[in-house]
């Protein structure tokens, strides 16, 4: 077989024959060759095999550097696209070749390079029967691959040319060629755009037969006019483009035969016609080439659902695959396909090979895989064929981990299922389910732990070891296995209990109600396990049984309430000691705001004024908070209490006081009161809280109803509250006799200055020299310390301060007692 090169085919020649005349480029410069212009041009093929040997070179370091990728990575399309490119300009064959069936092999081509690669084989193979075979093989797996009308009138032109029976024409030679039309017509022949160019190549041939037939056997003749009006009504009744010239060539090919036109075609041609017109908008879209791929391929998308709701399943599949030629790796696509090809044909090759294609061209979409397998089960393929596919999709890289377990418990579903059926339950058999478990369960664990789906596949290897396997050991293996992983799932344990439920272990059940009971679990866990427990030992265990559950499970729940209680307690505090944060921002930004007023523009004497009342508001503050929570605490006291007299007579006694330290940060009144709630007669509680953090300094004060009542509290002492041992001893604010025995909290407050203090600062501001004496005695108490006397001697006095103090100067500076602090609380 030989066949003249067509365009392109130059590149697969390593050397050309040297001629008389040969046309070479120079830039824009051609240069003919002639006799007399022989040295010039040697010149000129000199310094171009010098730029020809570079160019090799390059050549050679850029296949060098494609091998290695694709050595590296073999599923790299364009890697290969441009391997093969590159050898075909370089015009290594059999390197090419070999490139091809190696992409071949991973990817689907394209009809574009499917004619490429059987265009270069007609220029390589010589005109015989072996090579006429080799072709068609190449185009029975270019069609396979992609739906192109092209390539079928190629395909069929090259068996018309190149076959000898079907050249010859004779009866086996007519029906292969009859055959390879169906097979066309069936493929494509409903391609609105194209299948013309089919169904007019198949009446040509049957017109050309019936040239061949002697004028004297009218039979055949009468017979072959028959087939080719069958040919036009069955292409007339197809809603087709140029419906209009086809009907015209009827019409034409009627009167040659001295008949008159079919009602029955015309009736046909009338509703193609109409469904063609029906069909004329979207064929516009899809066929506009110009366009954005995201337009046409939601044209396409909008044409198949109207193809799937007025159309027949025919005409769907054929729209399917134009749309998969022109967008091959459109998941949407595939999954569409393939889902309604299962919904109409459910079994057979076809919907298989379909899977198949799908696969090539998405191999990312693990959905596929699934259903693929699926298909091949239902087609009844061998567990061989199976398990190809299976280890064929784990090679693959998923988008989602959830996508390989999905496709792991597809595939021990089918062998179960195969057991199940066969009836063969041999150990070998089952082997296979237990290597498949045993491989998803090493590469999911680790990045599902503690997830549902990981529990459902340990779960369904545990039942089917039981079951299928006969083998409780390594059912309780799994599942032992498996708590070392996620052993803080609750329903990992609650599924390993009820397998043993289920079997009828009810000691075994027991036993991990027992190991699991005491462990702590997300959310309410914890306690769904203790009552778990509890209704377990009511359906299944003795009274003992029951008892010692009952046993074990009370305190672990006591333990659990009160752990709640301390959660909630810790939120409400968290949630009040943000809501202060924020207030002292938004008063700190109030200040600072202020402060940015120009001083030359403020009138004299406002900056003390304006600084000892922010102080005194701050002390303010802090003693209105002190008092509502006093308030509220012995609000909750009277309530709890009904021998406490009421708010309005109530009397404190320095003497029924007692002194906390060492109590938890996090501790709160609650705490507390339910602290001494077995002694009673809790009057009033005060935690002392740090000025600037706003936090617990550790400290409290606990007033009781009498001393008997206050005994009753000092007893308490060392006991623990909130994991931490108090410290509780009598308040006796008359034993120090220094300023710094009082409490700093405390002692900030009675160093506040009084309102008569702030009507004499401000008499000193307007001039008034009556308070003269009054504003330096504030000044001693609490404006001082403001300056930088922190390096000052403390016996050393300062400067406007007389040497000896009044006696009501001294008094004021002795400890406070605890019915004076209350006052400076309430006043």
């Amino acid at each position: 077989m030989s066949k003249a090169p067509q365009e392109g085919d130059s590149a697969l020649k390593s050397s050309p024959e040297p001629s008389n005349h040969e046309e070479l480029k120079d830039g824009e410069r051609k240069v003919i060759v002639e006799s007399g212009e022989k040295e010039e041009v040697m010149n000129e093929i000199s310094d171009n095999s010098d730029s020809d040997s570079d160019d090799e070179a390059q050549q050679n370091l850029q296949l060098q550097s494609l091998e290695a990728g694709l050595t590296a990575n073999p599923y790299n399309y364009d890697s290969h696209s441009q391997y093969i490119k590159l050898l075909r300009k370089m015009g290594d064959v059999e390197k090419l070749r070999a490139a091809r069936e190696a992409m071949s092999e991973l990817f689907p081509l394209s009809p574009a390079m499917w004619q490429e690669w059987i265009k270069d084989e007609l220029s390589l193979n010589t005109d015989s029967q072996d090579s006429s075979s080799v072709i068609v093989k190449l185009y029975e797996r270019a069609v396979f691959d992609y739906m192109s009308v092209s390539l079928w009138c190629d395909y069929i032109n090259f068996v018309q040319e190149f076959d000898p029976i079907v050249r010859q024409c004779s009866p086996a030679g007519i029906s292969k060629a009859r055959d390879l039309f169906e097979g066309a017509l069936t493929a494509a022949g409903l391609h609105v755009a194209e299948g013309s160019k089919i169904w007019e190549a198949y009446r040509q041939y049957e017109q050309a037969i019936f040239l061949t037939i002697d004028e004297t056997d009218t039979q055949a003749k009468e017979k072959q006019v028959q087939r080719i009006r069958g040919l036009f009504h069955r292409q007339l009744s197809v809603p087709l483009a140029d419906m209009s010239s086809t009907f015209t060539d009827y019409k034409t090919w009627e009167e040659e035969q001295g008949s008159v036109q079919d009602p029955n075609i015309v009736s046909a041609y009338q509703k193609a016609l109409e469904m063609y017109n029906a069909r004329g908008h979207f064929e516009e879209h899809v066929t506009r080439l110009d366009s954005p791929d995201s337009e046409r391929l939601q044209h396409y998308l909008s044409y198949l659902k109207f193809e799937e709701t007025s159309g027949t399943p025919a005409r769907v599949q054929v729209l399917y695959e134009r749309a998969i030629t022109d967008f091959p790796i459109s998941p949407d696509l595939w999954l569409g396909y393939t889902r309604y090809m299962d919904k109409t044909l459910k079994v057979g090759s076809v919907v298989s090979n379909i899977y198949f294609r799908a696969t090539k061209n998405c191999p990312w979409v693990g959905e596929l895989w699934v259903r693929y397998l699926l298909c091949m089960e239902r087609s009844h393929a061998s567990e061989k064929e199976l398990a190809e596919v299976f280890e064929k999709s784990l090679r693959c890289t998923f988008s989602t981990l959830d996508e390989y377990l999905d496709l792991f418990l597809t595939r021990i579903d089918g062998l179960r299922r195969r057991m199940a059926s066969t009836g063969e339950e041999d150990q070998l058999e089952y082997t296979k389910i237990r290597e498949v478990f045993q491989q998803a369960s090493d590469y999911l664990s680790p990045q599902l732990k503690n997830t549902e789906g990981l529990l459902h596949l340990h779960a369904y290897w545990a039942r089917l070891e039981a079951k299928l396997g006969k083998d409780i050991t390594v059912a309780r293996g799994v599942w032992e296995n498996f708590l070392k992983i996620c052993g803080s799932m609750l329903e990992a344990w609650k599924s390993y209990i009820a397998m043993e439920v289920e079997l009828g272990h009810i000691n075994e059940a027991r036993s991990i109600y027992r190991r699991c009971y005491s462990k702590r679990f997300s959310g309410t866990g914890s306690e769904d396990i203790c009552d778990s427990w509890l209704r377990f030992e009511r359906e299944f265990g003795k009274l003992e049984d029951f008892d010692h559950a009952l046993q074990k499970v009370t305190p672990r729940l006591e333990q659990l309430r009160l752990f709640r209680m301390q959660q909630e307690s810790n939120s409400i505090e968290e949630n009040e000691n943000s809501r202060r944060k924020n207030a002292h921002d938004k008063r700190k930004l109030g200040s600072d705001i202020s402060k940015e007023q120009t001083p030359a523009k403020r009138p004299r004497g406002v900056d003390r004024v304006a600084e000892k009342t922010h102080v005194e508001n701050k002390h303010h503050g802090q003693n209105s908070s002190q008092e509502t929570k006093l308030e509220d605490v012995n609000s909750r006291n009277n309530k709890s209490d009904d021998n406490l007299p009421p708010k309005e007579s109530k009397t404190y006694s320095d003497q029924c006081t007692a002194f906390i330290s060492n109590l938890h940060v996090k501790a709160n009144y609650e705490h507390v009161r339910n602290f001494f709630s077995d002694v009673g007669g809790v009057v009033a509680i005060r935690i002392l809280n740090d000025n600037f953090t706003g936090k617990s300094r550790g400290l409290a004060y606990v007033d009781f109803l009498d001393d008997e009542h206050l005994a009753a509290g000092l007893a308490k002492n060392k006991q623990k509250l909130l994991g931490k041992r108090l410290s509780i001893l009598r308040s006796d604010p008359k034993r120090g006799k220094m300023k710094s025995s009082a409490p700093k909290s405390l002692k900030e407050h009675a160093d506040a200055p009084d309102h008569s203090s702030r009507k004499g600062s401000m008499s000193k501001e307007t001039g008034d020299t009556s308070k003269v004496s009054d504003v330096k005695d504030e000044g001693i108490s609490s404006r001082k310390p403001r300056k930088n006397t922190f390096a000052m001697p403390r016996n050393v006095k300062l400067h406007g301060v007389a040497a000896n103090r009044s006696k009501t100067e001294e008094d004021d500076e002795k400890p406070k007692s605890n019915d004076e602090f209350r006052k400076m609380f309430i006043h």
